[in-house]
């Protein structure tokens, strides 16, 4: 089962990872002044981890492939990681929608 690891930035702001049960990061969030918003951006990511319309696969200039979740407001609430091919980043998908809704949050922050 996966988790959710809150951990502070160097630059003081805290961000989560989704991790997969293997330990791989499948998702990683943007930073966040207060904890109380990084806890929001996990609420965030269990709901609308399950609809497929809220996934924006894309190419980097590499040529590697990702993926965005967005919010119901179009605001990006993670990022994965990069994939060799669009495989990859539709197994990513599917990997999040696993992981996401029933999640623990683990908080290495205190």
């Amino acid at each position: 089962m996966g988790k959710f690891v809150i951990k502070k930035r160097k630059d003081g702001e805290y961000q989560f990872n989704l991790v997969a049960g293997n330990g791989q990061n499948i998702l990683a969030s943007e930073g966040y002044a207060a904890k109380a918003g990084c806890l929001n951006g996990i609420e965030s990511v269990k709901t609308n981890s399950q609809d497929d319309s809220k996934y924006d696969c894309k190419t980097s200039s590499n040529g590697k492939h990702y993926f965005n979740l967005k919010a119901a407001n179009g605001q990006i609430i993670g990022t994965s990681e990069m994939y060799e091919g669009e495989a990859g980043c539709k197994n990513g998908v599917a990997s999040v929608k696993n992981n996401a809704k029933d999640a623990a949050i683990e908080d290495t922050t205190v």
